[in-house]
């Protein structure tokens, strides 16, 4: 009695039947997510828009993990503190001397060509003193129609003394000789600006207001140095005063004597 049951039942389950409850189980699913479905829209209100993006948030691809090539850190630390104190990095300086360190070295002359006719011995000397040559990093001789120019920038380093009483500067083998004084090779250079820590002008980093052109507007705009010239130039003036016209009524007057 048993047997024939289970033979019964066994043959009952097919896979007919089978597919008929997943048919079931599917629609089922569906019908309950239906519902959730309409019971959040009608949990947020009836009449309302819903704004629906048409991209899939499963499908949207993940960042990349890898940050790639990162920049160098601002500080530089140490394992021993009592060694060497920790560095901080500026990337502005270092963009301001990766700016200037391509200007500072001139172009090296042209060397004599071998192709040709070869050159003289004036013409060779002429581009050897274009430079001061390797061991002075190859300072350049400055043109000659910038000398002019030149000798007054040259000529106010010279009077620094004069305009500052409280150091001493030794002479200098060209003063006095004009333009024939000046060193064969020099060049003037450029102070790179500095940021302060918040912004505010120094020696170092002058607003583009008080910048000058030149050295001489640079000291003649120096309040310090102003006050003595025109100190030192009144004092002149009195001893000149007293040596010139309608002078000689009050040398008489006090050479009289007093009765």
């Amino acid at each position: 009695m048993s047997d024939s049951d289970s033979d019964s039942g066994n043959e009952e389950i097919t896979e007919e039947y089978l597919q008929s409850l997943l048919d079931k189980a599917k629609s089922n699913a569906r019908e309950s997510a239906n519902m959730k479905k309409a019971h959040r829209e009608n949990a947020f209100g009836a009449g309302e828009d819903i704004i629906k993006l048409d991209s899939d948030e499963s499908q949207r691809p993940l960042p990349p993990l890898d940050p790639g090539e990162l920049p160098r850190a601002y500080f530089e630390f140490v394992d021993d503190r009592c060694d060497v104190p920790p560095t901080v990095r500026d990337p502005d300086v270092e963009r301001a001397e990766a700016a200037t360190s391509g200007n500072v070295a001139p172009a090296p002359p042209p060397k004599p060509s071998l192709i040709g006719k070869i050159s003289s011995r004036k013409q060779r000397k002429t581009m050897r003193n274009q430079t001061a040559g390797p061991s002075w990093f190859d300072l350049p001789a400055p043109a000659e129609a910038d000398l002019p120019r030149l000798h007054r920038e040259v000529e106010a380093l010279r009077l620094r003394n004069q305009l500052d009483p409280k150091r001493f500067y030794r002479k200098d083998d060209g003063d006095g000789k004009g333009i024939k004084g000046l060193p064969k090779h020099f060049a003037i250079g450029t102070i790179v600006t500095t940021n302060t820590p918040f912004g505010t002008a120094s020696t170092d980093n002058l607003p583009r207001a008080h910048r000058k052109r030149t050295l001489v507007d640079e000291l003649v705009d120096d309040a310090e140095a102003r006050r003595y010239a025109k100190r030192k130039f009144e004092d002149l003036q009195a001893v000149r005063g007293a040596r010139g016209k309608n002078t000689l009524h009050q040398k008489n007057a006090l050479r009289r004597p007093k009765w």
